[in-house]
């Protein structure tokens, strides 16, 4: 019996890929820095950024001061540019997304969330919409570490107060957390419903697991 259902965040309930994108590119043309100068950068930071120990404004502030063009006018616009951006995903919901959140409330399962995500994500999540609907919450930044490790999956059974068979899990697949998710016993199941050829989603379809075209198609697996 399922007594709760836990999601991913990015490409599951929302999508970056219907709004303008802020990744590295543009922050590097904003900036006036190549791209690849950025970032060599930038990317290594992404773990740290992931698990709490790097702010975006400390990885960004540490770049533009490596290429010499630091002020605080680019700083802050590109803080805001970015932060902007990720609010704006909110603004592009599927259609279904708040629909099924409700069914599920109205069906007395709970709601978790397990996200993968920056400093800057992580407050906006806070702030969405789609935060109040959420009975547990584990976003990496706070946690202090990522998908697919298990502990992060298993601190958000242990806030629900459920057994990991009475879980089923929803994402997009990225980060191996389809797997993970299995391997601890939950249910999982594949968020296909903002997939797009092209885009540059991290995940396309995985034969492996059943995949939910909807998001209301949820609801039939309560």
């Amino acid at each position: 019996m399922i007594k709760a259902v836990i999601f991913d965040m990015y490409e599951t309930l929302i999508t970056h890929f219907q709004s303008p994108l802020y990744f590295g590119a543009q922050m590097a043309a904003d900036a006036r820095i190549s791209e690849q100068k950025f970032l060599e950068l930038w990317e290594p930071t992404e773990n740290d950024r992931t698990i709490g120990k790097l702010t975006l404004e400390d990885a960004l502030e540490n770049i533009l001061k490596e290429n010499r063009c630091y002020s605080k006018e680019l700083f802050n616009r590109i803080v805001q540019k970015r932060i902007k951006v990720k609010e704006e995903c909110f603004n592009h919901l599927h259609e279904q997304i708040i629909p099924m959140l409700r069914g599920l409330k109205e069906k007395r399962i709970q709601i978790g969330l397990i996200s993968n995500c920056f400093s800057e994500e992580a407050t906006v999540i806070r702030k969405s919409i789609l935060f109040p609907y959420f009975d547990a919450v584990c976003l990496s930044y706070e946690q202090g570490l990522k998908k697919p490790d298990i502990e992060i999956y298993r601190r958000c059974i242990d806030k629900l107060n459920v057994e990991a068979d009475e879980c089923l899990y929803v994402g997009d697949g990225g980060s191996s957390e389809l797997e993970a998710a299995k391997s601890i016993g939950m249910k999982a199941v594949q968020a296909v419903w903002y997939l797009q050829d092209g885009t540059g989603q991290p995940c396309g379809r995985k034969a492996d697991f059943e995949q939910m075209e909807n998001p209301m198609d949820i609801l039939k697996k309560i």
